[in-house]
């Protein structure tokens, strides 16, 4: 069953995983220990959800579980972000002219 990336996404363990990962591959116990206050099924259960996904790739070696990113299905992610982009740059211009129609007010003040 493949899961929808952006669910896996919703949960900040799993971002915070995933940040984890792209730095390098991590052995599973590497990533226990990277969150303390889980418990050990819990973390499973992420990893399960971010496999589940498409998002991280799980390689076996002998008794170790190796996780590594799958970078390609966030490209799925940048594909909708993308449509949006467009506002983003409207509201930082509206921003930028906003600022720019304060400053000097802002400066007569200090002065």
């Amino acid at each position: 069953m493949e899961r929808d990336v952006f669910s896996a996404l919703a949960d900040p363990t799993r971002r915070q995983v995933l940040d984890l990962l792209t730095r390098k591959e991590r052995a599973a116990g590497e990533l226990g220990r990277a969150f303390p206050q889980m418990s050990q099924p819990g973390l499973s259960r992420h990893l399960r959800v971010l496999r589940e996904a498409g998002l991280v790739r799980v390689r076996q070696e002998r008794q170790h579980r190796y996780y590594s990113l799958r970078s390609e299905r966030l490209a799925e992610v940048d594909a909708w972000i993308s449509k949006y982009r467009v506002f983003w740059g409207t509201e930082l211009d509206s921003l930028e002219a906003y600022l720019d129609g304060t400053k000097p007010a802002a400066r007569g003040k200090r002065a």
